[in-house]
């Protein structure tokens, strides 16, 4: 039976005391003994990953807990203690400040001993209590006044109450449905949530998310059911004393405590839940695309072509060498006519002879399709006389946020925007890492909805993303841009301008130790990065590899254990450290040099590979030489292709026709998945069937699982 809250500070400690000592036992969460206006209070944190407050704002914020040690109780506090953070809002609730509301106003014209009676149920009859109230200076008029009043206090006490809150809570989240309707009779991409109905516990993350786009947009109308005669009985059944003569009376402030206030407030908490959990789903999944984004196979050391696709500006050209450095910039205008295409064609070749161009970058933007065209009938001219042009379509996400920023301005001062764009369109396919940690990982595109992501929450889990890329490839301190260098661990924005400016004024670097000279740049950050940091120009090969200069020591001793010098390591001589290490044993070798068996496998791998790039081992980017149209495409064709995008309910994949096929997720694998990133990732190497082409909506359905049954025959 719901009590009425009394509002001192002890009473408010007594009351939410026992939840708290169950929350502050959970994972997560943790408690700050203070001092308030002289109580000893608890502050209750909940923390994140990283141990810091990160949902929403510190439980302390709404509750401070006024703990007297008098009143205590540690016999029964984990009996009926609350289990989540909505099960404490729900007992914080009668003690937390609210605006003015009927309840209140009722309080204030002196009818709450009217409805304490009355919710005794104690027999007496409801309209005869309500008699004793009538007082006209306080705006209570008449006996309907006073039950009106009364019932307004009976509903908001039963609203706030926590058991019903937790039980009715339980209902919606078993029973309730989410239902969508057209807003508007106009078509759009939301036809499929024009009359759509889903039980809350099987909704998807990318259902979730859509709904609410449609209905912040204007085109769906969206609410949560429940079934009300469900619900009612509940509420009933903990209150009402069957026979009194006030049961009717509580009945109705029941049904209206219900439908003005409980059922509007847990539907908004049932959406609020939903939208979280989709948007932390979500931001899992791009931060999962992302990474095999940013680790795609460079093709290093080639020198570049990147065509910047466009109609009216025309197609942006930009020549690169194999560091990145551009040697030439051109505009052609493939788009305008016959005449201009073959002009195009001309100037081009020239380029590709002059400089030796081996590769060709296009951008997927405006135009591509026939620029895509252009490029190879220019590589078959050109290749029928010697060369060995090639090509790849490039994503373009991010590129024209790129070239109108700050940085291109300071890295391109004498190029328009344009022709940068055309520039980062090369490296991008030179060095995919190098040049995306230049751009904000939103605008890369790997994700779904991510445009209405929580931005700091999107932001952190995606920047930790690019910066484990940045560590775990490692960087090159006299080539890498302070963009990239500011993404190394212990180093910011600042010390990254000054290696580049170090660098400048008195060369190349020569060894790890001379970073520590670099302005700004102390101790402790050289320990975090100097790990991460390699320098080719070294004498020493140890400073070319992800081996810590606290570790030197240790390979050096290793080295000397099994027979071999840095000499060798230098030379690639030592395919046989392996085995060595394993006749003479890992734990003992270990021992010896002082460090762990992790430790020194991490540090056999490097020096077996000094200098190596983990991205070298993935499956390398597929490179073209002829096109393929959409009409060219008929179900049952298998195609090779590159995995753009994962989502909840299916895969992109780039078969090279400009526009990206669907493999649903009921066709990537022949087993049961609950999500395509179980099977694939971005960059991935996959071969599909064509199972439908739908031209005039440029839809390409594919299947993984037919072309696995090809190749097993």
């Amino acid at each position: 039976m719901p009590n009425f809250p009394r509002t001192d500070l002890a009473v408010e400690a007594e009351a939410i005391h026992r939840s708290a000592a169950a929350v502050t036992e959970l994972p997560g969460v943790r408690a700050e003994e203070t001092e308030r206006r002289g109580f000893a209070v608890t502050e209750v944190h909940v923390l994140d990953v990283a141990g810091e407050n990160a949902l929403c704002k510190p439980i302390g914020d709404y509750y401070t807990l006024a703990l007297d040690p008098l009143l205590r109780r540690e016999d029964d506090a984990f009996e009926n203690a609350a289990q989540t953070l909505a099960e404490v809002e729900d007992i914080y609730r009668p003690y937390k400040q609210k605006r003015r509301t009927r309840g209140s106003i009722a309080r204030e014209k002196g009818l709450a001993p009217l409805a304490e009676a009355i919710f005794a149920q104690d027999g007496q009859d409801p309209a005869v209590l309500a008699e004793g109230y009538i007082d006209p200076e306080k705006g209570v008029e008449t006996v309907a006044d006073a039950l009106q009043g009364a019932n307004d206090i009976i509903a908001e006490t039963l609203s706030d109450d926590a058991d019903i809150r937790k039980t009715l809570r339980g209902l919606l989240t078993r029973q309730g449905r989410l239902r969508s309707l057209a807003a508007t009779e106009e078509d759009s991409v939301y036809r499929l949530y024009y009359d759509f109905d889903q039980p809350l516990s099987k909704l998807a993350g990318h259902q979730i998310l859509a709904v609410n786009r449609g209905e912040k947009e204007g085109f769906l109308s969206v609410t949560v059911l429940l079934d009300r005669d469900a619900a009612l009985p509940l509420m009933r059944r903990a209150v009402v004393k069957p026979g009194s003569a006030a049961m009717e009376f509580i009945k109705a402030a029941c049904e209206d405590a219900y439908d003005r206030l409980i059922y509007p407030s847990l539907e908004r908490e049932a959406r609020s839940t939903l939208t979280d959990s989709a948007n932390e789903g979500a931001i899992g999944q791009f931060a999962l695309n992302l990474k095999p984004l940013l680790m795609q196979p460079p093709v290093k050391g080639k020198v570049t072509m990147g065509l910047d696709p466009g109609y009216r500006m025309g197609c942006k050209v930009a020549v690169v060498d194999g560091t990145g450095k551009v040697l030439d910039t051109a505009v052609v205008y493939p788009t305008y006519g016959e005449r201009q295409k073959k002009e195009s064609i001309v100037t081009l070749a020239k380029l590709i002879r002059k400089h030796g161009v081996e590769h060709i970058a296009i951008g997927n933007g405006t135009a591509s399709r026939e620029t895509e065209q252009m490029a190879v009938e220019l590589i078959h001219q050109v290749n029928e006389t010697g060369a060995h042009v090639s090509y790849m379509i490039v994503s373009e996400a991010g590129a024209s946020v790129y070239s109108a920023s700050k940085l291109a301005a300071e890295e391109f001062p004498q190029y328009d925007v344009n022709l940068r764009s055309a520039v980062s369109i090369a490296r991008r396919l030179q060095d995919p890492l190098a040049e995306l940690v230049k751009i904000d990982p939103k605008a890369i595109g790997v994700g779904q909805y991510q445009h209405d992501m929580p931005a700091k929450q999107l932001d952190e889990a995606l920047n930790g993303v690019v910066e484990d890329c940045v560590n775990a490839v490692g960087v090159d301190i006299n080539t890498a841009s302070p963009s990239l260098l500011q993404r190394v661990a212990g180093l910011n924005g600042t010390t990254a301008k000054n290696v580049v400016t170090y660098r400048e004024e008195n060369g190349a670097f020569t060894s790890r130790a001379q970073i520590k000279k670099v302005p700004k740049l102390g101790p402790k950050a050289f320990q975090q990065c100097a790990g991460f940091l390699r320098v080719p120009e070294s004498k020493s090969v140890l400073d070319n590899t992800a081996v810590h200069p606290e570790s030197y020591d240790a390979a050096k001793a290793l080295l000397e254990l099994t027979g071999y010098t840095l000499a060798d390591v230098k030379a690639e001589r030592i395919a046989d450290l392996p085995q060595r290490l394993k006749v003479y044993g890992e734990e003992k070798a270990a021992e010896a040099v002082g460090v762990g068996v992790p430790t020194l496998r991490d540090i056999v791998a490097e020096l077996l590979k000094p200098g190596r790039d983990v991205r070298d081992e993935l499956p390398k980017p597929i490179l073209r030489t002829d096109v393929l149209e959409m009409k060219d495409l008929k179900p049952g064709m298998e195609l090779t292709g590159t995995v753009r995008n994962v989502i909840d309910f299916g895969v992109f994949v780039d078969i090279g026709v400009h526009q990206d096929g669907l493999v649903h997720i009921s066709q990537v694998a022949d087993k049961f998945i609950r999500h395509p990133s179980e099977v694939v990732s971005v960059g991935d190497i996959v071969k599909v069937v064509v199972l439908e082409v739908d031209e005039k909506k440029k839809r390409i359905s594919l299947s993984m699982r037919q072309a696995s049954h090809k190749e097993r025959g």
